[in-house]
C-alpha cells in the first residue's frame, strides 16, 4: 500500500521495535557526522537581541533557551529547556508578533544559538491566522513548532517520526511553562492547514510544522494568507531525505483530532522555584533504586492530570509500573487502580530494551492512546512528558524519557490494544 494511504496507526506499527529488530539493526552512528542542530538565517536579516530584563523577551527566550554548555570530546555540548531524544533537538520555533510594543509586526525565527529573534517576514494585511484560525486576527503571539527531521532521522531512521513529534510535544510543554511563569494564557492548536503553511514558509521537504500555540487577543478581523513566500533556508548543514518520514507526516497532517472544550490548567507552583526548576531540568542518567514518598508521587500525578489548553485533543491513558513507592503495593496500575500486584522492575527494564533506567527507577510510566490524529496524540504525549519532568524535578524526584521499547511486548504487558507512545521513568 502506498505510504500516502496509510493511517497514523499503520505508520506507528511500521516503526515498532522488537527484540529481533533491535539485534538486526542497532542503529550505530558516527557521532562526527551529526547534522547541525541550529537553524540560522543569513546575516542580512534584521535581528532583535533578547534582553533578560525585558518581560516579553524573557517570555520568548524561556521557551527555547540553552541552559547548559560544556565541551565534550573537543566539541561544544549544549542542553536546552526542552528535552529531546538523544539531545538531537530537531525542533525550531517561529513566532508571529502583532500589535506588541517594541516589535515590528512580522514573523520571526527564534535563533536559539545566538539568543535573538530574526525577522523573516513583515506583515501588512496578511498573517498566519489565515492558515490556523481563518477569519480571525491575533494581537499578540502565534508560536509555530517545526521539525527539521534529518537531525533526528540521522540516528533513529524511520522511527524518528515518533521522536520528532514527541520532541514537538516537549517543546510545547516548554512554551507552556514559560507562559505560566509569565502569566499568559495559551491555546494549543493541532488541526490546521500545515501543508500550505510549510510551502509558504519555504520549508520544501526538509522541515515541517507540527503545532501552534496562540497567546493574545482574538479579533473578528480576517487577514489574508502570506502575500509572499519566505525564502528557503536549510536547518542543517547537510540533508538526507527520508521518504517514509515525509509520507508519514503528509498523511497524518490531514487527520482531524477529537474535540473538547478549551480549559486552562490551574497550577499552584511557587514561581521563582518553578523558574529554577525549568532552567535546571535534566534527564537523569542513573537511578539509585531508592524509594519515593507516596504523597509526592500522587502530587506529581495530580500535576500531570491538569487540563491541557486545547480544543484539539486525544486522550492519553497512563499505566504505571510501581516498583519503589513507600506505602504502595508494587505492581501494574491503570491510573490509580491496581491491575496486578508484583515485582515488575526486571520486566520494565527488559521492555525498554534493557535500559537500567526503566528497571532501577521508582515508577515506570507508559503512555498509550486510541487516537484519531496521530500527530496530535504523540505531541500530547510529549507535552505530558515535559510536565512529568518539571513536576518530578520540582518535588525533588529525578526523571528520564524513554522512546525505545519493544512495542508489542509492552502492549501485552499492559494488557491493551492501544498504541504505546512514550515511556517515562521517575525515581531517586
Amino acid at each position: 500500500m502506498p505510504h500516502s494511504k496509510l493511517s497514523g496507526t499503520a505508520f506507528h506499527q511500521a516503526t515498532k521495535h522488537s527484540y529481533l529488530s533491535v539485534q538486526m539493526n542497532p542503529n550505530y552512528v558516527d557521532a562526527s557526522t551529526q547534522p547541525r542542530a541550529f537553524k540560522v538565517y543569513p546575516k542580512f536579516y534584521r535581528r532583535v537581541k533578547l534582553i533578560p530584563d525585558n518581560p516579553i523577551h524573557a517570555f520568548i527566550r524561556l521557551t527555547s533557551a540553552i541552559t547548559f554548555e560544556k565541551i565534550y570530546k573537543n566539541e561544544p555540548y549544549q542542553l536546552r529547556v526542552n528535552p529531546s531524544a538523544g539531545a538531537l533537538y530537531p525542533t525550531e520555533v517561529y513566532i508571529q508578533i502583532r500589535g506588541v510594543e517594541g516589535f515590528i509586526d512580522g514573523i520571526y525565527h527564534l535563533e536559539v544559538e545566538n539568543n535573538c529573534l530574526t525577522l523573516i517576514y513583515e506583515l501588512i494585511d496578511d498573517g498566519l491566522e489565515s492558515y490556523i484560525i481563518p477569519n480571525k486576527r491575533i494581537n499578540g503571539f502565534i508560536f509555530l513548532v517545526s521539525c527539521v527531521y534529518h537531525r533526528s532521522s540521522w540516528k533513529y531512521q524511520d522511527r524518528s517520526i515518533r521522536y520528532c513529534l514527541l520532541d514537538s510535544g516537549h517543546h510545547l510543554g516548554a512554551i507552556a511553562a514559560s507562559a505560566y511563569l509569565h502569566e499568559k494564557n495559551i491555546n494549543l492548536i493541532f488541526d490546521f492547514d500545515k501543508l500550505s503553511l510549510n510551502a509558504d514558509l519555504g520549508f520544501e521537504n526538509k522541515e515541517f510544522i507540527s503545532s501552534c500555540v496562540i497567546s493574545g487577543e482574538t479579533h473578528e478581523n480576517p487577514v489574508r494568507r502570506l502575500r509572499l513566500s519566505v525564502p528557503f533556508v536549510c536547518g542543517t548543514d547537510y540533508f538526507q531525505a527520508n521518504q517514509f518520514i515525509e509520507d508519514a507526516y503528509q498523511a497524518t497532517s490531514m487527520q482531524p483530532s477529537h474535540q473538547q472544550k478549551l480549559e486552562h490548567p490551574q497550577f499552584n507552583f511557587h514561581r521563582e522555584r518553578f523558574f529554577e526548576n525549568v532552567w535546571n531540568r535534566r534527564s537523569i542518567r542513573r537511578f539509585q533504586r531508592q524509594s519515593i514518598d507516596q504523597k509526592i508521587y500522587w502530587q506529581i500525578w495530580q500535576d500531570i492530570q491538569q487540563p491541557i489548553p486545547t480544543e484539539n485533543f486525544e486522550k492519553i491513558e497512563i499505566y504505571s509500573a510501581v516498583h519503589r513507592v513507600e506505602g504502595m503495593t508494587p505492581g501494574l496500575y491503570n491510573g490509580r487502580n491496581l491491575i496486578e500486584s508484583g515485582e515488575f522492575s526486571e520486566k520494565t527494564g527488559y521492555l525498554c530494551i534493557n535500559q537500567a533506567l526503566a528497571k532501577d527507577c521508582a515508577v515506570t510510566l507508559f503512555f498509550v492512546s486510541d487516537y484519531l490524529s496521530y500527530q496530535t496524540a504523540v505531541q500530547l504525549a510529549g507535552l505530558i512528558g515535559q510536565r512529568v519532568y518539571l513536576s518530578s524535578n520540582y518535588w525533588g524526584i529525578d526523571c528520564s524519557g524513554i522512546g525505545a521499547f519493544y512495542d508489542d511486548e509492552a502492549q501485552a504487558f499492559l494488557g491493551t490494544n492501544k498504541d504505546v507512545l512514550y515511556v517515562m521513568a521517575i525515581g531517586k
